[in-house]
């Protein structure tokens, strides 16, 4: 074997060496993290609603808190608070589950269903208006109140959420393995 190295050799080495950075370990602790989409409402066709209802007692502590935030913030605006419609809350776990699991967050889901296709599918067929908040976060200790207040920061869903056309409200959660949050908050006026 020739102790001779090949300059190909000593220019790589050089090169890897170049564009290398140290390795250390270190705790790192996440830092929280949030998204939010806003959706303007949209008007129906006509179908039977299929859904069982999902009492405000049914619903999680995300839900029930996200929900109280909000209607909060309705009466200080001199608005009427949100009544809690158990459909709506079942069709937005449904797209909050769904948004985990598929891996999207958008108000269409990845084969194109967007609200209204949704509300059918949910079985909602009696409304007049629609509309739906949707929100990412990890790593906050309340997460529901958490999204309302990033959503009032926000021009559209802040709009959604003061809107005096939206008679009803509900929010639908899911939070994954890793404690990822996602909530969608869905409007409607029957």
């Amino acid at each position: 074997m020739s102790p001779f190295i090949h300059p190909a050799l000593i220019v790589s080495a050089l090169v890897l060496a170049a564009f290398s950075q140290p390795v250390a370990a270190q705790e790192t602790r996440p830092q929280p993290v949030a998204r939010l989409i806003s959706a303007s409402a949209v008007k129906p066709a006509a179908l039977v609603s299929t859904l069982p209802r999902l009492s405000l007692a049914e619903a999680n502590a995300i839900e029930r808190r996200a929900f109280e935030q909000t209607n909060v913030i309705r009466v200080q605006n001199g608005l009427p608070p949100f009544l809690w419609d158990g459909e709506v809350c079942r069709m937005a776990r449904t797209h909050s589950e769904s948004m985990s699991r598929l891996g999207f967050f958008s108000h269409t889901t990845p084969s194109g269903h967007r609200l209204r296709d949704r509300a059918r599918t949910a079985g909602i067929s009696q409304y007049s208006v629609l509309g739906e908040n949707i929100a990412y976060n990890q790593g906050y200790e309340d997460p529901g109140a958490f999204a309302v207040e990033r959503w009032m920061l926000s021009p559209k869903h802040r709009d959604n959420i003061l809107s005096r056309e939206f008679r009803a409200m509900a929010i639908g959660s899911f939070v994954t393995p890793d404690g990822s949050v996602y909530l969608t908050q869905t409007f409607i006026t029957r």
